[in-house]
C-alpha cells in the first residue's frame, strides 16, 4: 500500500490558483464604467480573494498536519470554506462558458 503524500494533499492542483499578476483598469476605455471599478479589476481582486482562502486552508491544514494548531474546528472550518468558494468559482465560470457558447452559436 503507497503511503499517502500530505504535502499533494495542501499543494495539488485544486488548492493553487495561481497569481494574476495586476489588473490594468485603464484599458477598459472607461466605458460603462460608472462606480471607477472595472470588470476586470474586479474579477482579478474577486480571484486574489479565492487565492488567499486557499492559501490560509492550505496553512491551517498544514499547522494541524504538523500538530501546532491548536483549534482543529477553525482548521475544518477554513478548509470547507476553501472548498465552497472554489466550488462557486467554478460554478460561475461553467455558466460564463456555457453563456459564451450560446452566444456564438446564435444566428442572426
Amino acid at each position: 500500500m503507497a503511503a499517502i503524500d500530505p504535502s499533494m494533499a495542501i499543494n495539488g492542483a485544486e488548492w493553487n490558483v495561481g497569481s494574476i499578476g495586476s489588473v490594468d483598469s485603464s484599458t477598459s476605455g472607461g466605458q460603462g464604467n460608472t462606480s471607477g471599478a472595472s470588470f476586470g479589476s474586479l474579477l482579478g481582486k474577486s480571484i486574489q480573494s479565492l487565492q488567499s482562502s486557499q492559501d490560509q486552508a492550505a496553512a491551517a491544514s498544514n499547522a494541524l498536519a504538523t500538530g501546532q494548531a491548536s483549534d482543529p474546528t477553525a482548521v475544518v472550518m477554513s478548509v470547507e470554506r476553501a472548498q465552497l468558494a472554489m466550488q462557486l468559482a467554478s460554478q460561475i465560470r461553467t455558466k460564463a462558458v456555457e453563456a459564451a457558447q450560446d452566444i456564438f452559436h446564435t444566428t442572426v
